[in-house]
């Protein structure tokens, strides 16, 4: 990017830039300086410590996660917009009902920011959208959109951009919205002040840790995303860890749990927009329903959704794990056991040696 001349009144182009942001759905706007360099030594701890697993690309790009004018050349700020993603039809008690959800071991559940649209398209369209009317307010500028698409330190730009505090389950807190938004960015060559940071406000409070069913939260604002139900079942291309195979109960992709425990989610706000709504089939079916769907049919469902990128092979082997646990979770001679049995059977012989190994691990619960 080259730089953009002249001066601007940062206060009065934010108010304008936040009135255009709430048109296009995001629910707040911040701006976060460049200088990220308080944050190095903590990156490099976390990937040191192999936290990252079998996310390579991490530990490739290293630093510049932490350099935005590295990343993209000409940086003079960051522009940090917050979209929320409850689904518009959403229960004021969601958080109650996810948690149900846990508890009937024969649904398969699906993470609720997976049940719509994929984010990353609709986020990353309606942030060209927000420049496209700063282009027209400013003239040309140098600028980059992203959402969670390169190696952008986005937690640590919400955090000093005033969107929220970094949680201790490592994901943006707000008091006003809790943690159930997605984030994206605009890197500019505009020189911009800074909006305040918020202060933390977990205080005391460990629900976050203590509903981890892997124990993934290692210590406050600690993750081990090899642990992670989210990591394991979207990130992670092959086997999952036997003995982490029982705490993943009947997530088959994505993991909410930590969320659905914090108290400040009594705040998270519906998203105005269609896109998040719930997709027919991705909430309350049966984990049978989902494992029968063949490559073909876990394609066409999954069209513009966020859970098309683990392919059907990764899809079996996450719901072979969750029918394993449904049987281990229901005592023997109960009815429900056969058709879960009988599902996992016809999977038996499966081209892929990853979906047999998982399958062969649920019989056998």
């Amino acid at each position: 990017m080259t730089g953009h001349g002249g001066r601007i009144d940062s206060q009065a182009f934010l108010a304008s830039v936040r009135d255009w942001a709430r048109e296009l759905g995001f629910s707040h706007v911040g701006v976060a300086d460049v200088d990220l360099s308080s944050a190095e030594p903590g990156l490099m701890q976390w990937l040191a410590a192999g936290f990252h697993g079998r996310m390579n690309y991490m530990a490739a790009h290293g630093l510049r996660r932490a350099r935005p004018a590295k990343l993209v050349p000409g940086t003079l700020s960051v522009i940090t917009a917050r979209m929320d993603y409850l689904p518009r039809d959403a229960p004021d008690d969601w958080a109650a009902a996810e948690r149900a959800r846990l508890l009937r071991p024969e649904e398969g559940v699906i993470s609720v920011y997976a049940r719509g649209r994929d984010y990353h398209k609709v986020v990353r369209a309606r942030l060209q959208k927000l420049q496209d009317r700063i282009a027209a307010h400013l003239g040309a500028f140098g600028h980059r959109v992203f959402s969670d698409s390169a190696p952008v330190l986005e937690v640590e730009l919400a955090t000093r951009s005033g969107q929220g505090w970094r949680g201790k389950h490592t994901l943006t807190l707000s008091r006003e919205a809790g943690s159930m938004f997605f984030l994206g960015e605009i890197y500019v060559d505009v020189a911009l002040a800074p909006t305040p940071p918020t202060t933390d406000h977990c205080g005391s409070c460990t629900a976050c840790i203590d509903a981890c069913p892997t124990g993934a939260i290692v210590a406050p604002y600690r993750l081990d995303a090899r642990r992670c139900i989210s990591y394991l079942t979207i990130e992670n291309d092959g086997r999952i860890d036997e003995a982490l195979r029982p705490q993943l109960g009947n997530h088959v992709y994505g993991c909410d749990d930590c969320q659905t425990a914090c108290p400040w989610n009594k705040y998270a706000g519906r998203s105005e927009l269609p896109d998040f709504d719930v997709r027919a089939g991705l909430a309350g079916a049966s984990l049978v329903e989902l494992f029968a769907w063949s490559e073909a049919e876990f394609l066409q469902r999954t069209e513009g959704s966020p859970i098309r990128r683990i392919g059907h092979e990764r899809w079996l082997r996450n719901i072979a794990v969750a029918l394993g646990n449904a049987l281990a979770a229901l005592p023997e001679g109960d009815a429900r056991r056969q058709p879960l049995r009988a599902a996992l059977h016809a999977r038996a012989e499966h081209p892929s040696v990853l979906v047999r190994e998982h399958v062969k691990w649920a019989l056998a619960c």
